[in-house]
């Protein structure tokens, strides 16, 4: 239980800080002075990078230890290919992984509508994933669906390497943030970056049909780069092959 609760933890934070920064911080703007001169003060792409990238470090270092910090069914799904994790826990760490990122999306969106005029428009309402019209920067669903595979592929591969008992101890939570925080300065334009399923749902599911409907490639093209990459990895890299 200790460990279903820390996966529900850690996605909820994933949610809340990643998407969170984009719903409430990416394109905030204030009035300046007596001349009410517009300032920017949003994060933008590069603020919701690093936020994402900050949510999983964080809370890989808080609760790492107790569930592995896997807070996204992409990487249970690659460390069961990589045969670090077993089958038999993968739907009960989904499911907390899931619920964690529903509940982090409840709580963006209860904080969102407490601004007059809110509504959930434009292409990607609480920093929603999607394809065509629903792509920040209008990418099809096959450039989304490339985007996603190869850059989930990416990130596990940094995670399974980071995290071998070969690689240097205690420095694992700062790649695999970074290489989070490089994944999104790299596709945000394109899906706005899901590379985690749980995080897709989590948001669509308060912004409606159009975007409910495009869940299925965010849950389809994470998972097989992740398989994809535990496969490898376990493969090329495993310390059983390179043992003299």
């Amino acid at each position: 239980m200790s460990k279903l609760v820390a996966e529900f933890l850690g996605t909820f934070w994933l949610v809340l800080g990643g998407c969170g920064s984009a719903v409430l911080a990416a394109a905030f703007t204030a009035e300046l002075g007596d001349k009410k001169t517009p300032l920017l003060l949003g994060i933008a792409f590069v603020g919701v990078s690093l936020a994402f990238g900050l949510t999983v470090l964080t809370m890989a270092y808080a609760v790492g230890h107790i569930s592995g910090g896997h807070f996204n069914p992409a990487v249970s799904f690659g460390l069961w290919a990589g045969k670090r994790f077993p089958a038999k826990d993968l739907l009960p760490y989904i499911i907390a992984q899931v619920v964690g990122a529903v509940v982090g999306g409840g709580v963006i969106y209860l904080i969102a509508s407490g601004k007059a005029g809110f509504e959930l428009t434009g292409s990607n309402p609480l920093a929603t994933n999607g394809f065509g019209a629903h792509s920040p920067g209008g990418y099809n669903l096959f450039a989304a669906l490339i985007t996603e595979v190869v850059l989930t592929f990416f990130f596990l591969i940094i995670i399974l390497g980071a995290t071998d008992a070969r690689a240097p101890q205690g420095f694992a939570p700062i790649a695999i943030g970074l290489g989070l925080t490089l994944i999104h300065l790299i596709s945000i334009p394109v899906t706005n970056t899901s590379v985690n399923p749980a995080r897709s749902t989590g948001v669509a599911l308060f912004a409606g049909s159009e975007l409910i409907a495009q869940l299925w490639l965010f849950w389809l093209a994470p998972i097989v780069g992740a398989v994809i990459a535990g496969f490898v990895y376990n493969a090329v890299f495993a310390a059983s092959h390179h043992d003299p």
